[in-house]
Formats: structure tokens, sequence, C-alpha cells
């Protein structure tokens, strides 16, 4: 169905209400005064009951016009919203952008940058996949996204920088290494072997890879990190976490780093590849340089 009145029209209508009358409103559009009346009086033909009555010099809504005007004001904020998103493409900007991002990094962070990102591109969609090891190499190597936020760099592909992250054995507070820890001192590797293990599933679907297992006697492998944040501090084993990402956890208590008789410590340090790096297109450009602006950078502040 072909609409009768036309978005002149609904725009005409639109500024007599916000002007107050026919001539404020011929001003505001830049017209003739009886080129606004003609509208009015177009568009109220093809209505069943009136939208304006006039009360002295001023353009008043009536109850029917007071819920179009709703309706005409999103109507042509959808209009220009279109207009702006065809400028936008015609510009040569992407109309959506992928990032994979490895559970080793703060997610915090990458949507801090992401978010001054999209105050300047609103039209341009984003699209997060969340990796895991491999997983991560792959959406690089199967040009499944655009950036790749990974802790390693694939033969053939050159990144940046952003930082690096420590990964620490931790257990919850009520865990029987920590009375172990307060009883005994340090910890060994055999004695941390001894408990079960809480790791992150490979997202990877070609091979799968076991970062940071220890070959513990027993061992619970979790889809998420927030899930296996949540394992350790409800008791049910250790694990190697980003130490970056449960800060909290640490400075209220509900997480304990394990006290290790041999340092394993570890530290991973955190790139950003563009899979496309010389076709780059503008919106994945303008995404890497605000992460790799603000990714790392102390108590970055985040637009709303």
């Amino acid at each position: 169905m072909i609409p009768k009145i036309s978005l002149e029209q609904w725009a005409a209508f639109k500024a007599v209400v916000d002007e107050g009358s026919f001539a404020k409103a011929a001003e505001a559009l830049n017209k003739s005064q009886s080129a606004v009346s003609y509208a009015i009086a177009k568009l109220e033909e093809q209505l069943p009951t009136p939208v304006l009555t006039q009360q002295g010099r001023k353009a008043v809504l009536t109850e029917a016009g007071k819920q179009l005007y709703r309706h005409a004001t999103d109507l042509l904020a959808q209009a220009a919203t279109i207009e702006n998103t065809a400028k936008y493409l015609a510009s040569g900007w992407e109309s959506e952008v992928t990032i994979a991002v490895d559970a080793l990094f703060s997610m915090g962070a990458v949507f801090c940058a992401l978010q001054h990102f999209s105050v300047s591109s609103p039209q341009t969609r984003l699209r997060i996949l969340e990796t895991t090891l491999s997983g991560t190499e792959e959406a690089l190597l199967g040009r499944k996204a655009d950036l790749v936020l990974t802790g390693t760099i694939p033969p053939g592909f050159s990144g940046t920088r952003l930082g690096e992250v420590s990964m620490i054995p931790v257990v919850g507070q009520q865990h029987p290494l920590v009375q172990l820890m307060q009883q005994s001192g340090p910890i060994t590797e055999q004695e941390l072997g001894r408990h079960r293990q809480i790791v992150l599933r490979d997202t990877g679907t070609k091979r799968e890879q076991s970062s940071g297992w220890l070959r513990a006697e027993q061992r619970w492998t979790v889809t998420h990190a927030a899930t296996s944040i949540e394992a350790v501090k409800n008791g049910l084993g250790f694990a190697f976490l980003p130490k970056e990402k449960i800060l909290q956890e640490l400075e209220a208590g509900s997480l304990i780093e394990v006290a290790l008789a041999e340092k394993m410590e570890r530290f991973i340090s955190l790139y950003l590849i563009k899979t496309e790096r010389q076709n780059a297109g503008p919106a994945t450009q303008a995404i890497a340089q605000q992460l790799i602006e603000r990714y790392g950078k102390p108590h970055p502040k985040c637009v709303t």
C-alpha cells in the first residue's frame, strides 16, 4: 500500500504544532505560508477526523491530532535515519563490523572503546564473537571477523600489542587449599594438581588446545569465562584466570590467589589484528584506533 499522505505534509503538520502557527512553521521550513497551509489542507483531506483546531491565532492539536503527532514525529525521524544511513554507506563505511574477542580480554575495556566509536558512527552495526584459544585463531584464519583480539599472532599476520594479562592460580575463600596455605605456606605444583581444575573450553572446531591445564587429576570444563569465575568462587576447584578480569573478586576476598612454591604466574601479550590489514574499511580502522587508544589505559572514561 502506497501512503496517500506525503512526508512533506507530515513535516508541515509537525512544524505547525512545534512552532504554534502557520506563519512560524513556514519560516522554520523555509517555505511560503500558503505552501504550508496547502500541505495541511491536503493532509486533512486524507484523514477521517481533524488534527488541528484554531484557537485565536494559535493552531492547537485535537485529541486525534495528539496521537498522530507522535506517529508523525517517529515517521520523520525514521526517514531522516534512512537518509543518513544512505549517505553513510555511500561514503564507504561498512554497515557491519565483526570483532572476535578472546576470553583473555577485559570486556569492560573493549566495550568502552566500542562505545566511543558508536557515538560518532551509530549506523555501523557491531557483532562480537566471544572466542577462546584456537577458536580465536580460526576466526582470523577463516576471515570470520574483521578485527581479532588475541593472545597469539599466527604466522603470516602482524598485530598491534595492546598490553598484557597476568594469569594467576586462584581458589574460592572456602577451598581446602586456603587452609593448607595458612598451615604450611606456599603450595607445590603436585599439591595443586591433586585438586579439581576448572578449565575454559576451547571454542575451536578444528583442533582443541588446553592452555593452562596442569593435567590435574580432576578437571571440569566450562564454556564461558564468567562461569569459570563463578565455579571457582563457589569452591568447585582452582583455575588460572586473567588477573585483570578478577580484580574486584580478589579485593573482596571471594577469590584467593594461590601462593605457589615455584612461581607459575604467566604473562600473555594481548594483540589487535586486522584480518584484512591492507583492505580494512574506514569503520574497521576507526574501531581499531579506539581500541589502541583506550585498551589497557588506567581508568578509561566511557561515554554514555
